[in-house]
């Protein structure tokens, strides 16, 4: 049975270019997400997923495009090799059918560990950052999200009964975010 030849390709921010993954696989359908590999809900992934068919194989740049979770990488690669999927990764040279060796699973599963141990040092540098910034005080946090009248506003309107819903979506917040407006724990 021959299948589809379907791409995925995955950066983390829309700034980044993805010009590079994938690059000369001639592909008969691509899917592309510009979201954090921290987990699997992505819209293009779910797609993709949903997309293959026994005897299409996928093809990923790199195993931490698909994945930075061992946990999620291991599952996905199963399931997909269970329905008749074909898995390559090309930077890896590594193709996962359901029959594979002990070193190809070996394989997947350090791979697959140094994407999730790269991720953990990334958010542990980032924590580190935010912790010298704040000692310097050049780290204020994000922005209020709404200027003093607009809170004023908000507390006022729901004080008379309007609505947490309605007026998340007219001050372009979210419900959470009115409440902590609401019990003070945010201000301006």
């Amino acid at each position: 049975m021959t299948g589809q030849n379907v791409g995925y390709i995955r950066v983390s921010t829309i700034i980044q270019n993805t010009a590079r993954q994938l690059d000369g696989v001639a592909l008969d359908k691509v899917f592309e997400d510009k979201a954090s590999g921290k987990n699997t809900e992505r819209p293009q992934l779910t797609a993709c997923l949903a997309h293959l068919r026994e005897g299409d194989t996928l093809f990923v740049h790199s195993m931490d495009r698909l994945c930075r979770n061992l946990e999620d990488l291991r599952r996905i690669v199963r399931e997909l090799t269970a329905r008749g999927v074909v898995v390559k990764f090309q930077k890896e040279g590594l193709s996962f059918t359901g029959e594979d060796s002990p070193m190809s699973n070996l394989l997947l599963s350090m791979l697959g560990a140094v994407a999730e141990f790269e991720r953990s040092i990334i958010l542990e540098r980032q924590r580190e950052g935010i912790a010298i910034a704040k000692g310097e005080g050049k780290y204020k946090g994000r922005k209020p999200a709404l200027s003093n009248e607009r809170v004023q506003d908000l507390v006022s309107r729901a004080s008379a009964g309007e609505k947490k819903a309605v007026l998340a979506r007219e001050f372009g917040i979210s419900r959470e975010t009115v409440y902590s407006y609401l019990s003070g724990e945010k201000s301006t």
